[in-house]
C-alpha cells in the first residue's frame, strides 16, 4: 500500500538550514557568496526557515 505524500522528509529538510552541519552551510554560503560565519549568524538570527536566511543574506543585513 502507497503512503500518502506530506510535506515530511526531503521536503521538510530542504525548507531548513542546518547551521550545524558543515555541508549546508557552505552550500548556503556559496550560493549568497557569503562566508560560513555570515549564514551561521543569519540562521541565529533569523531561525532555520532557509527563505528567511536567504531573504536576511540577499538583503545585505550580514553581521558586523
Amino acid at each position: 500500500m502507497a503512503q500518502d505524500q506530506t510535506s515530511r522528509g526531503r521536503a521538510q529538510d530542504r525548507a531548513r538550514v542546518a547551521a550545524s552541519q558543515d555541508h549546508e552551510v557552505r552550500y548556503e554560503a556559496r550560493k549568497e557568496g557569503v562566508s560560513g560565519d555570515d549564514v551561521k549568524q543569519a540562521v541565529h538570527e533569523a531561525g532555520n526557515s532557509r527563505k528567511k536566511v536567504e531573504a536576511r543574506l540577499e538583503a545585505g543585513d550580514k553581521p558586523e
